[in-house]
């Protein structure tokens, strides 16, 4: 099967009925097509399609190709100052959009992001384009929080091994959240980062989880419901989150390109999938076999 979802491409052809992009244009590739006509499709939430074609999800191929065939309104034409490389990352900046959408980040709250991979880091960055007074990263590996820092994070944190209110306790206390985040996100998929993650929301908040781990874990439910706590599944991204992580990079409001290891050759993809599995750098790019394009590999 070939490899790849996070995509940027120029465009070579187009069919008769295309009219919002031509050849020439270098455009970002959302790698899911939805049905359009399922419940979850008319109501609004797409990325729930029941029979969704998601690039690299078994049984269809990935974008690690030459050539890539996309309907019209899921490539998202990039600005001339944008290059093709910030638009590979436009994907997972995409997920972290949704993600901070719901957790209903508002000016002036208080954010924290449970992990610093790409996607939390990338959350971090939304939440302070979101207009987030403080933003707490937290990670095992004080190397992501160094970057974290200097990314996008205002305040960092590093977990012990002891029970998850422990943490929690001294998490709130070290970053002056006594009375807990408005919201946090858990873009880790980690068990004690998930335990941890319900102490830390304040009594009314909002708690998203992003990251996937184990299908089954050991659940705070009594802090749950005594703090009335919201709780949200998130799933790739929907409607306007594309659109809006484009406008981000456009901007300046997210500067993605610092999540930029490197890019290979497409000859030398088996390399850059070995750096990646030793957790070398954050994002290494892929330039397609044509080397008008590139494909993007999540680092650590």
């Amino acid at each position: 099967m070939v490899l790849g979802h996070e995509s940027s491409g120029t465009i070579v052809s187009v069919g008769s009925a295309v009219t919002s992009v031509k050849p020439g244009d270098r455009v970002a590739l959302e790698p899911g097509t939805p049905c359009r006509r399922c419940t979850p499709c008319l109501s609004g939430h797409y990325n729930l399609c029941i029979d969704m074609r998601f690039a690299a999800t078994p049984p269809y191929d990935g974008t690690l190709t030459g050539f890539w065939i996309s309907p019209e309104d899921f490539c998202y034409k990039l600005p001339e100052h944008v290059t093709l490389q910030e638009g590979a990352l436009i994907e997972p900046l995409a997920v972290a959009v949704h993600i901070v959408k719901q957790a209903e980040v508002k000016p002036g709250q208080n954010v924290v992001v449970m992990g610093a991979g790409p996607v939390g880091l990338l959350c971090c960055a939304v939440a302070k384009a979101f207009g987030a007074s403080k933003v707490v990263a937290v990670d095992i590996q004080p190397a992501r929080l160094e970057f974290a820092a200097s990314f996008a994070a205002t305040h960092t944190f590093i977990p012990s091994r002891v029970p998850a209110e422990e943490n929690a306790a001294r998490l709130l206390k070290e970053t002056g959240l006594e009375g807990g985040a408005d919201a946090v996100i858990d873009a880790s998929g980690a068990e004690p980062s998930i335990q941890t993650s319900i102490h830390v929301v304040r009594r009314g908040g909002v708690y998203v989880q992003g990251g996937m781990g184990k299908p089954d874990i050991t659940f705070p439910i009594m802090a749950l419901c005594t703090k009335e706590i919201t709780v949200k599944g998130s799933f790739r991204y929907g409607s306007g989150d594309y659109k809006l992580a484009v406008e981000f990079v456009s901007e300046g409001k997210v500067d993605v390109k610092r999540l930029i290891t490197g890019t290979m050759k497409f000859e030398d993809a088996e390399e850059a999938f070995r750096d990646v599995k030793a957790g070398k750098g954050i994002k290494v790019l892929i330039a397609g076999p044509n080397e008008k394009s590139c494909r993007c590999l999540g680092g650590h």
